[in-house]
Parts: structure tokens; C-alpha cells; sequence
């Protein structure tokens, strides 16, 4: 096992054990300049990077990640996931899952030590997210009817 194919088992290792005490952790995984991005969120920076986290912590209960398949060719991997949760600040529906996946693209230091440079989340923010909101999610499952193929 190379040292880029070790450091993907590590982060998928403590993706799926991630809490509040141990992000700043991440700093062993990111650059200190990486980009990170997803349907909600985009910032610069690994001190950025560990405040998104803090504030998942905050805005949600159980929080956790499940990596399903990992696929690394050079120096990208692409990750599925799903991720479970419950909210704290809407009226609680039990355990929501999320299903995604991350494009994450790697560079070596000067040490050759391999860190995250680019971190993209794909998720389907309307499927997942807004059409288990009561309202909006009556008029997106409206919309998504009027628009899909009628099959």
C-alpha cells in the first residue's frame, strides 16, 4: 500500500468516527489552503473547514458518516456515502439519512505527505433535505411531478 492510499484509509477512518473532540484532526488530512464545497456550503481553508463541522455539531443530533465505495486513480478519490442524522432545530422526524458523494483531490507536500486540496460534496439538497421540510417539500415533489417524463 502506497503512502496516498494510506492516508485515504485514514481519512475515511476518521470520517466514520468524526466528532466534536476530534476535529481538529482534519488538520492532519487538509491542506491549510484546501477547498471545500457542498450543496450549502463553500470555503477556503482549513481553520473554515473545521468551523462547517463545528457547526454541523451544533445544528445537528448523531451526526455520521457510513463511506460506502471508494474509487482513487492518481491523485483524486471519489467516495459514496451516507449520512445520518437528526435535526435539533426542526420538529424531529426520527433518523434522516443523506445520500452522497465526494470528489476529493490530493496533493503531496514537501515532506510527501498526501493532504486534501479540494474537497466537493454532491448530494441532492432537494431530495434530501427540502422535500422532508413540510411545505417546501409539498411544493418540490409538485414541482419534480410537473417536470419529470411522465412515465
Amino acid at each position: 500500500m502506497n503512502a496516498l492510499e494510506l492516508q485515504v484509509k485514514q481519512l475515511i477512518l476518521f470520517y466514520e468516527n468524526i466528532s466534536i473532540e476530534n476535529l481538529s484532526d482534519l488538520r492532519n488530512f487538509y491542506s491549510t489552503q484546501a477547498t471545500f464545497k457542498d450543496p450549502f456550503n463553500e470555503v477556503l481553508g482549513i481553520q473554515k473547514i473545521i468551523q462547517l463541522f463545528e457547526h454541523m455539531f451544533q445544528s445537528l443530533e448523531t451526526p455520521s458518516f457510513k463511506v460506502k465505495e471508494v474509487v482513487t486513480q492518481g491523485e483524486q478519490t471519489f467516495l459514496s456515502w451516507e449520512f445520518n442524522y437528526e435535526l435539533k432545530q426542526l420538529p424531529k422526524k426520527g433518523q434522516m439519512v443523506i445520500h452522497g458523494a465526494s470528489h476529493i483531490v490530493w496533493a503531496s507536500d514537501d515532506l510527501g505527505y498526501w493532504r486534501v486540496k479540494l474537497h466537493r460534496d454532491y448530494w441532492d439538497a432537494a431530495e434530501e433535505v427540502y422535500e422532508k421540510i413540510p411545505i417546501i417539500g409539498l411544493l418540490i415533489r409538485w414541482l419534480k411531478k410537473k417536470i419529470g417524463a411522465p412515465l
